[in-house]
């Protein structure tokens, strides 16, 4: 699982990593060594970064595809996830509503859509599983009955709660391969891809 972090951070690591390098060893802007292509400060700098970046390279055309490494990625989370909490009997995207529907209180099931990314089609088939367990509640609207409102009920907020734990031990373990800087690192780059590709295709917020 390593290689997966490593081939979405090494890039950015790297060019980091040669900005502190060049201020450490106090190299002014006139040195010769700016002159050179970047392929050739990586590799003087910092060799091993670049000997990883190439060996998981050479491993398969399929570590150089970001959408590949981004699916398997969600297959390990959410069999971490499962693994976690498997007592409860909730999935990711179920848990991801009731975290919303706590963070954000009542919503109408169009938002609550568009907060946490997924198609109204989808929320539509999730939230009767979860109304079936009592862990929600669902009204229609006084003024319009085509629009329903969605709201946990005391029973899923207890659920939340009680499963934060486990779940944040997922995330954890998810990420665990990194170093705590690559971590921060990691989840800011996961943070600006989702943000510049905030379209009605993929409804993030970027802001509350």
């Amino acid at each position: 699982m390593h290689h997966i972090y490593k081939l979405f951070l090494l890039p950015v690591l790297l060019q980091i990593h040669i900005y502190f390098w060049f201020a450490a060893h106090r190299i002014p802007s006139s040195s010769l060594i700016y002159k050179l292509p970047m392929n050739k400060i990586e590799e003087a700098a910092f060799p091993s970064l670049v000997s990883e970046m190439e060996s998981v390279q050479a491993r398969s055309l399929l570590l150089t595809r970001p959408g590949f490494l981004i699916r398997r990625l969600h297959q390990i989370h959410s069999a971490l996830f499962m693994e976690e909490t498997l007592e409860h009997n909730i999935t990711p995207v179920q848990y991801s509503l009731l975290t919303a529907l706590e963070e954000y209180g009542e919503l109408d099931q169009n938002s609550l859509a568009h907060h946490i990314g997924l198609e109204r089609t989808s929320v539509a088939e999730v939230l009767p599983r979860l109304e079936q367990r009592e862990l929600i509640v669902r009204s229609q609207s006084e003024h319009d009955k085509r629009v329903k409102y969605v709201k946990l009920s005391r029973k899923g907020r207890a659920l939340v709660k009680k499963m934060r734990p486990s779940v944040q031990k997922a995330h954890d373990r998810t990420i665990e391969s990194l170093s705590p800087e690559e971590r921060k690192l990691f989840i800011l780059l996961m943070v600006r891809l989702v943000d510049s590709e905030a379209t009605d295709r993929v409804p993030l917020l970027k802001a509350r």
